[in-house]
């Protein structure tokens, strides 16, 4: 008779944990969190200022759907006439006027008062601002009027506290109301904004390519230099080679920005400036970017042509050479056109180019003639962008 044994069941193995429950993921989660709250102070985010601050930059976004490319020759009528803001003091007499008439409802009138003033043979349907003149000749504009079908108009304005010197004395209540009128005549034809940011596109584009070119003919030499499988050979090239290479790696890390500040102290305001500050950045970038070329290159045309006793120029001359030159090019061709977005920054610290009229536009509140220059960034860089692809496809 057989005795039989009972036996334990089998232990199912513990599942492990899932890679998100483990102590380690938690413990990164929470330091990754600490590290973006204290991000978030250091930046000083403040979302709601996004809300509070659309009212000044909307102006700004409108412009942008209507830049100032087109233009009409624009006619011009004014009429001003003389008024006092201080009853003992009786207005000046103004030369008598062949044209358009203003007529104030008075012509004395105290400071803080409401005065209508109306104006007849004014060229029909246009519009025009009305100005209040002081002593000196400086004038401030209280309200925008327009023709009707007759010439004339009616506004009501207040009378401003304007400047009256020091020692103007009973001069002092000596006011003047102008009135000027514009309207467009003639056809179409480019406005002066447009002119000024075609020239100054022009000169970025070649601004661009003269600081290319001059890195070009230096970064092609020193990328060889700066060639581990070339130089370290024996210790003059080792030696040559972290010479290169550092070089390449401090130019780098220094922003052009900070390298046309330097150049417009160095040269002064202009686009040679920028050029120098495009060239010796990219220099360091293009130098870099061809010396890694050399290094990726097949060792076998270099074995084969070393074998047969040429010497190190000849090396280069047939194994090497070869088969950099189409992505040496792919690489110039990039670099330019980076470089055309790159002078558009650089303009904006006196290095030429169309960044230094769109920096003056936004500083003068001209929203639509920044609208112009930003419109002719946009369309040469994205023309360039398509040109460089082009020339990549064909030569990689």
């Amino acid at each position: 008779m057989s005795q039989q044994i009972a036996t334990a069941p089998p232990r199912t193995p513990a599942r492990p944990r899932a890679w998100f429950q483990s102590g380690r993921f938690l413990l990164f989660l929470a330091g990754l969190l600490v590290i973006y709250a204290y991000g978030w102070q250091v930046t000083r985010i403040n979302l709601s200022e996004l809300v509070k601050g659309a009212t000044f930059v909307r102006p700004f976004i409108r412009d942008l759907g209507r830049p100032d490319v087109l233009t009409r020759r624009m006619e011009t009528q004014e009429a001003q006439v003389a008024v006092s803001v201080d009853p003992a003091v009786r207005p000046e007499a103004l030369p008598p006027s062949t044209g358009p008439v203003v007529e104030p409802e008075s012509r004395i009138t105290p400071v803080g008062s409401t005065l209508t003033v109306r104006g007849s043979g004014f060229q029909p349907n246009a519009n025009g601002r009305l100005f209040w003149v002081n002593p000196i000749g400086n004038p401030q504009q209280v309200a925008l009027i327009r023709t009707d079908a007759d010439g004339t108009f009616t506004e009501t304005v207040t009378v401003p506290e304007v400047f009256q010197g020091p020692e103007a004395g009973p001069r002092g209540a000596q006011q003047r109301i102008l009135v000027r009128v514009e309207w467009a005549v003639g056809a179409l034809r480019p406005s002066n904004t447009a002119i000024i940011v075609f020239q100054k596109i022009i000169e970025t584009v070649f601004l661009a390519l003269m600081g290319t070119t001059m890195a070009v003919l230096a970064a092609v030499p020193l990328s060889f230099l700066g060639a581990r499988n070339l130089m370290t050979r024996n210790p003059l090239g080792t030696t040559i080679y972290y010479i290169t290479r550092t070089f390449f790696n401090i130019m780098r890390s220094i922003e052009p920005l900070i390298l046309a500040i330097v150049f417009t102290v160095w040269v002064g305001l202009g686009p040679f400036a920028g050029v120098l500050a495009l060239g010796l950045h990219s220099i360091a970038a293009l130098g870099k970017l061809y010396s890694e070329q050399i290094e990726s290159i097949d060792p076998g045309p270099i074995e084969a042509i070393t074998a047969t006793g040429a010497s190190a120029l000849q090396v280069v001359r047939y194994a090497v050479v070869p088969q950099i030159v189409p992505p040496f090019i792919a690489f110039t061709i990039y670099r330019w056109d980076t470089n055309v977005r790159m002078s558009t920054v650089i303009g904006f610290v006196g290095g030429g180019g169309v960044g230094f009229v769109l920096q003056q536009y936004i500083n003068l509140l001209q929203y639509r003639q920044a609208a112009t220059a930003v419109w002719a960034i946009s369309l040469v860089v994205a023309a360039m962008d398509y040109f460089s692809a082009v020339v990549r496809e064909k030569v990689v």
